[in-house]
């Protein structure tokens, strides 16, 4: 008897390193699914599912003004009207030239502040703090001293313009004076956020390239341009990216800059309605779900055309420069 418990004590010593070797290479297999996987949980519950289901609803006519038509089926009829929609094409061109003003500016204003901050001087860590404000600043409070400004009677803009002989501008009334107001909200509200990304990529320049051009008589202007815009492309692409997605969910500003009744139709003359404003028009407006749907996927399928057409352009200058 005590033979046979002096020979067990062996195995189970033998199999016990056995059990932990498999357990700490469980734990290593499983451990990084389980730390992302409450990410995954709630983007698939608040992402992911929301996007599918409003795929399904864009393929159905319902109208919350028609009994039983929540589960009506059209498959592609939505997005046919949606090409011969005028307001839906007109809400893709303001969405554009809007992105476009706002957009470009934006990055160039940037970029070059992020270099003026990048040099040794007093007070950096307050300007670069300075910048950021902006940003953080809710987007309500920002449009709405805006609209003041770019007031048709008593506006500071029409004000100044009017120093120099300018006659007064109803901004809201045209197509391009909207464009450009609502263009001066998006870029004076995200220039400095623009601006911290591409000032945290010039840290990692190193500093050597810039006293080295320095000493061949480089300025600074050609220190810019020969090194620093190279050296952040990958950033600037990112950046690029993250504005244009931005600039085609417009909202919050053209839905604040007008005065109108209805502040989801951008205007008397839909002159700077954007596909955010329709779609949200198409649904808390008129009701019709199926469409409004229709007009999200629109906008979703456009984004990932638009950053597809980005991407593709960046591989493209990197197989040149290489």
């Amino acid at each position: 008897m005590a033979a046979s418990v002096s020979a067990g004590r062996p195995a189970r010593a033998a199999r016990a390193p056995v059990a932990a070797h498999r357990r700490h290479r469980l734990d290593r297999t499983l451990s990084p699914y389980l730390y992302i996987a409450p990410f995954f949980l709630v983007f698939a519950g608040f992402g992911l599912f929301p996007m599918l289901y409003t795929g399904y609803v864009s393929m159905t006519n319902w109208r919350v003004d028609v009994p039983g038509s929540q589960g009506q089926w059209v498959g592609l009829e939505n997005y046919r009207k949606l090409l011969d929609d005028p307001f839906f094409l007109n809400a893709l061109k303001n969405t554009v030239g809007i992105g476009v003003l706002s957009t470009v500016p934006q990055l160039l204003l940037a970029l070059v502040l992020a270099h003026l901050l990048n040099y040794r001087m007093r007070g950096r860590t307050l300007f670069r703090l300075g910048v950021l404000l902006p940003n953080v600043t809710s987007v309500a409070a920002v449009t709405l001293i805006f609209v003041q400004l770019f007031g048709r009677d008593y506006g500071l803009i029409n004000w100044t313009l009017g120093l120099f002989g300018v006659e007064h501008i109803d901004w809201q009334a045209g197509t391009l004076s909207s464009w450009t107001a609502i263009s001066a909200i998006v870029t004076w509200r995200w220039t400095g956020y623009n601006a911290l990304i591409f000032l945290a990529a010039m840290q990692a320049v190193p500093f050597e390239l810039y006293e080295a051009a320095a000493i061949d008589g480089a300025s600074r202007w050609r220190q810019f341009r020969s090194i620093t815009v190279p050296m952040l492309r990958p950033t600037i692409l990112f950046s690029v990216i993250v504005s244009t997605i931005g600039a085609l969910q417009l909202f919050g500003e053209p839905m604040l800059f007008g005065q109108q009744q209805d502040p989801t139709t951008g205007g008397s003359q839909h002159q700077f309605q954007t596909l955010a404003l329709y779609s949200y028009n198409q649904f808390w407006g008129r009701f019709k779900y199926g469409y409004g749907a229709a007009v999200s996927w629109a906008m979703f399928l456009l984004i990932v055309v638009i950053v597809g057409a980005n991407l593709i352009a960046a591989r493209r200058m990197k197989g040149l420069d290489a």
